[in-house]
């Protein structure tokens, strides 16, 4: 029973930022005039499904991991002489709905749609969890300085309010162990105010191992500080649609961004590859964190929507963001590329992606004790 309390909650996750996704590419292919044959959810035998009046089959299938959209004459084309070859087997108006027929910036969105439906249901979340739960804006003041600490030695003192760190705005107490934990410089820039006056202290952390709000082994940064609410009371606050759309925005954003600058660090050695999880240690989280209640649950499917997003678009060949680029190089070029040199891009792609599953999968092992 344990299981299907991780399990259930996952797949629940999974099939509804799937189906955003697919429904992004769907929403701009339909736009533009190219069919749809089949949209999934899942791989393998399908276990039911419909057909709609366009004659899209809508379906569910065995294995719920990932999803697809299947276009009206679904081939890859690359080259012109075998875009000639594919529009001597269709009729004139079947030619309209192919999808290599199109101009290209048609084709960029209707490859973009996918990332881009997954990041607008991350601010629609966000959105709907600020203003019917509502947005924190407990003052990050410091009510204690561990003697020795980082913080100490650094120059903070009690009654300081944390301003910023790392260049981002403070505006709640529960924003601070975040932006500490998400640094990837070896030390972190605070500005503090303290007598009316603004000062900027740099900070040097200790990486310690030690425990997540959920229970799970994790590397911490700590400084020695601890942050206390005034009277022990958050200032937790119902916002309207205007201002829920910036925060979710600036928060889609934010994670976003942390998310790129960790990758980046990654790829020069200096960020701690532990951290990746692929969809063990996702199901593990997702199941834990529902526990929490509803607005907990869509928290998390605002998070791993955006990290769908955002895998999506980077540029390896079989993700969407592979796709992009070979359409920037077409751009360039002013003709695709031969569909030798693609088919020698997509095994690059593919050897990536099944050895960054790999990867992901040894470090859920780990994180489970059973490896």
């Amino acid at each position: 029973m344990e299981i299907l309390n991780f399990i259930i909650p996952f797949i629940i996750l999974l099939t509804i930022v799937v189906f955003v996704h697919e429904y992004g590419h769907y929403y701009f292919a339909r736009k533009y005039g190219v069919g749809v044959t089949d949209f999934s959810i899942g791989f393998g035998r399908e276990i039911f499904g419909f057909n709609d009046k366009e004659g899209t089959r809508w379906k569910f299938c065995l294995i719920p991991l990932g999803g697809y959209v299947k276009f009206f004459g679904d081939r890859n084309v690359f080259s012109y002489s075998e875009q000639k070859e594919l529009l001597k087997k269709y009729s004139e108006k079947d030619q309209q709905k192919l999808f290599v027929v199109k101009p290209l910036y048609q084709r960029s969105w209707i490859v973009f749609g996918g990332p881009l439906a997954n990041f607008l249901l991350a601010i629609f979340i966000f959105s709907f969890v600020y203003m019917f739960s509502g947005k924190d804006f407990t003052p990050a003041k410091i009510s204690e300085v561990q003697i020795d600490s980082p913080a100490q030695q650094a120059g903070l003192k009690k009654n300081d309010l944390i301003l910023s760190i790392n260049g981002n705005e403070v505006k709640s107490v529960l924003e601070v162990p975040t932006f500490i934990n998400t640094s990837l410089q070896d030390t972190i820039l605070m500005t503090v105010l303290r007598n009316d006056q603004e000062l900027s202290l740099s900070i040097k952390p200790k990486e310690i191992i030690g425990k997540d709000n959920l229970g799970n082994n994790a590397k911490k940064k700590i400084i020695g500080i601890k942050i206390s609410p005034i009277d022990n009371e958050f200032n937790k606050q119902k916002l309207g649609p205007a201002t829920a759309l910036f925060y979710a925005t600036k928060e889609t954003w934010f994670v976003t961004k942390t998310t790129m600058n960790f990758v980046f660090s990654m790829f020069k050695g200096k960020a701690d590859t532990a951290q990746l999880g692929g969809p063990i240690r996702i199901a593990k989280i997702t199941g834990q964190v529902s526990q929490y209640g509803f607005v907990a649950f869509l928290s998390i499917m605002a998070y791993i929507s955006i990290s769908l997003g955002l895998i999506n678009l980077f540029p390896i060949p079989l993700l969407d963001g592979g796709h992009l680029m070979f359409y920037a190089i077409e751009k360039i070029l002013g003709r695709p590329l031969s569909q030798k040199t693609q088919e020698g891009f997509f095994r690059i792609g593919l050897f990536l992606l099944l050895s960054l599953m790999f990867f992901t999968t040894i470090n859920d092992l780990k994180d489970l004790g059973l490896f």
